[in-house]
């Protein structure tokens, strides 16, 4: 135990001094890689603070609970989905979106929310959920809103496709595949879904 002690004392003197944003980072870091390891279960302070190669304390000062941390390090994980795709055809703008969407939920941050949430009590996994709604539908549901407004105006678009039923739908199906079903989204998938599903339900009616 005293050697345990001083090894890791000495690894935190041999580590440089970090501090602010750069020191922040390096614990957030920590934390998503202690999640992809050991889980929410598994996760400490003390390991995060390891990994970091700092102190306990200064983990505590920043994140006064493992849910802060952990909202935190996914929240600033997540890639960010601010652009919508702009590749000249509806189709082409769906189909990089759901890509898009899918990297986003299967990226680092994304796989270790979507374990952590199955670890979690019913209290905890409401408030992480809230990062998946914050960091990944809403954005996707936003975005998906450009395109369509976009389709409308070139005329590939029935008018009244811009509603809340329409742009929940492809995020609705994307959640339940990864969710219920528990599988990813190939991107061969992705067309499929594109074509028989958004593009009909999109496409102008003729008279």
């Amino acid at each position: 135990m005293v050697t345990s002690r001083w090894t890791a004392a000495s690894a935190r003197a041999a580590a440089p001094r970090r501090r602010g944003a750069v020191l922040e980072r390096a614990i957030l870091d920590a934390a998503l890689e202690q999640l992809g390891t050991v889980g929410w279960n598994g996760l400490t302070m003390e390991g995060v603070a390891a990994g970091a190669q700092t102190g306990k304390a200064a983990v505590y000062r920043r994140w006064p609970s493992k849910e802060d941390l952990v909202v935190d390090a996914l929240q600033a994980g997540l890639p960010r989905m601010e652009t919508a795709p702009d590749l000249g055809s509806v189709r082409e703008d769906l189909v990089a979106l759901c890509r898009q969407a899918r990297d986003a939920m299967f990226s680092r941050p994304g796989s270790a929310l979507r374990s952590v949430i199955h670890e979690c009590d019913s209290i905890q996994a409401e408030r992480l959920h809230d990062v998946i709604i914050g960091g990944v539908v809403e954005p996707t549901i936003r975005l998906l809103r450009e395109v369509i407004d976009r389709g409308i105006e070139r005329g590939e678009v029935r008018s009244d496709a811009a509603n809340g039923y329409v742009c929940d739908a492809m995020p609705a199906m994307m959640m339940y595949r990864t969710k219920v079903c528990g599988s990813e989204w190939s991107d061969a998938e992705i067309d499929e879904m594109v074509d028989r599903f958004m593009v009909p339900l999109l496409r102008p009616t003729r008279d």
